[in-house]
């Protein structure tokens, strides 16, 4: 009697096993490889992706979108040779494929040729003139190359078009944003200065105490910004730009 009491106890719950097991490979059987790829792409596991995208390929092979999707998946493999070909190809099968066009502009700003970077920017915000993201992505290559009244007017355009722009934290999306620069402390300092002007405060005290805690040290170049005159009473700007009091005039003076 034990023993066949024990086989009802446990049989059951094999079936309910079984039945758990077989719902689940129902559900996987309906989704999509391309969708299968962009779940893969939201856990970072890139590799998977790269299979799951062209097996979608497979069934779609002219497909711009597709091809897009692959080439992000080897960028974030740092393969950019790989990813150039299909940011290329989805470019030649849709001509205004905006976000291809951007997505082959970071590539070629990874491998430090600016000025083509910057090219495929500008081209890209001709069939997408309202992209907050390629704005800001044209004002990192403008800066890489120096140009920084070009780099901080890119930045102000992208601010004005979506305050959150440079806070978006997307990995699986088709259109990527470089943050990437060598410079770093010149770098926050321009966000700093770009935020200022879009009369965003908090982020801008944010960007300036970073950029001083990257290096940055001309206190001077800060405050002959009229930008940031809106921030002379506040404590925290006075404690990174003037912290010895000698510069600015008191809180009370300052607001007058």
């Amino acid at each position: 009697m034990v023993p066949a009491l024990v086989a009802l106890l446990l049989f059951p719950q094999l079936v309910d096993s079984t039945d758990k097991v077989g719902a689940q490979a129902a559900v996987e059987a309906e989704i999509s490889h391309e969708k299968r790829g962009d779940i893969y792409m939201a856990r970072k596991m890139y590799r998977e992706a790269v299979d799951a995208y062209r097996e979608a390929l497979g069934e779609q092979p002219r497909s711009a979108r597709l091809y897009n999707k692959l080439g992000i998946s080897f960028h974030h493999q740092l393969m950019f040779g790989e990813a150039r070909r299909q940011y290329e190809r989805a470019s030649e099968l849709d001509r205004k494929y905006a976000q291809a066009i951007n997505n082959l502009g970071t590539v070629y700003y990874a491998e430090k040729r600016y000025k083509k970077a910057q090219k495929e920017y500008e081209k890209a915000l001709k069939l997408t003139p309202n992209s907050a993201s390629v704005y800001s992505n044209l004002g990192t290559a403008f800066f890489a190359r120096n140009k920084f009244k070009q780099a901080s007017q890119a930045y102000l355009t992208a601010l004005e078009l979506d305050p959150e722009v440079f806070e978006h934290r997307n990995q699986a999306g088709t259109l990527l944003q470089e943050r990437s620069v060598e410079d770093r402390a010149k770098y926050y300092y321009f966000m700093a200065e770009a935020y200022a002007k879009a009369e965003i405060y908090d982020r801008a005290l944010l960007y300036l105490r970073r950029a001083f805690e990257e290096g940055f040290k001309d206190a001077g170049k800060v405050l002959g910004e009229s930008a940031f005159e809106p921030l002379h009473g506040v404590v925290e700007f006075r404690m990174l730009v003037d912290p010895e009091g000698k510069i600015l005039p008191p809180p009370q003076q300052a607001s007058n």
